[in-house]
């Protein structure tokens, strides 16, 4: 794919953000690396770690009750009657289903761009969380992202304000943004993670999530709702 067919904006946004000195400096802060007596890392360092992952062989075609508690910590909720169901109704069948058909051991570089495309069984887990009451496209998207965290990204209002909606969508564009030019981004994301001293276990998404999260959030934008 040509740099013509991409979403230039949006890719020199993340280009910037992981650039710039300070995505390392946000990073420990964030993982809570080196910080000082009495500071605290931010809940959402938890994220990925929660109960080993949730992606483990074990689970990662169910959603399990520690997954519901994994996105608490990137302050959203699943409504309890949604999360009953997941953990003991229809809808955790029709999700383990297409977890299920949804790739667990792949970074989303070296995905086929199939795989998170419109219809694909990540776009319908997506659409089918959306569709249940309480729950919107951040809550689906961060939960997807804790049962597929190399393959889908977090992707919040915060996210969304720094680098826009590029189309057709988010997880297409970044697809795109990975691969471009022999994949030079996915490779500026883990060396990012190498100097900030983040775990390995960390996704190269969650490493640009956590860098455009911080970034913005410290210029102090009113990110609309």
């Amino acid at each position: 794919m040509s740099s013509g067919d991409l979403p230039l904006p949006f890719v020199e946004r993340l280009g910037a953000v992981v650039a710039d000195t300070q995505a390392v400096v946000d990073l420990r802060r964030y993982f809570g690396i080196g910080l000082p007596s009495g500071m605290a890392a931010f809940t959402g360092s938890r994220f990925e770690h929660l109960a080993g992952g949730g992606d483990r062989p074990k689970i990662a075609d169910r959603i399990t009750a520690e997954d519901l508690v994994a996105v608490q910590t990137l302050s959203v909720t699943v409504p309890a009657s949604v999360a009953l169901d997941i953990l003991e109704g229809p809808l955790g069948v029709r999700l383990s289903g297409l977890l299920h058909a949804i790739p667990r051991d792949i970074n989303m570089v070296d995905a086929d761009a199939d795989v998170v495309a419109d219809g694909s069984p990540a776009d319908e887990a997506w659409h089918l969380l959306c569709d249940q009451y309480g729950v919107d496209w951040v809550i689906a998207g961060k939960l997807l992202a804790r049962k597929r965290p190399r393959l889908l990204p977090v992707y919040d209002k915060v996210v969304r304000c720094a680098v826009g909606r590029p189309r057709p969508s988010f997880w297409l564009a970044l697809h795109a943004a990975l691969r471009e030019d022999g994949a030079a981004l996915h490779r500026r994301l883990l060396e990012l993670r190498r100097v900030a001293g983040v775990p390995e276990t960390v996704s190269a998404l969650r490493v640009c999530d956590v860098a455009v999260w911080m970034g913005h959030r410290a210029e102090g934008h009113a990110c609309p709702r």
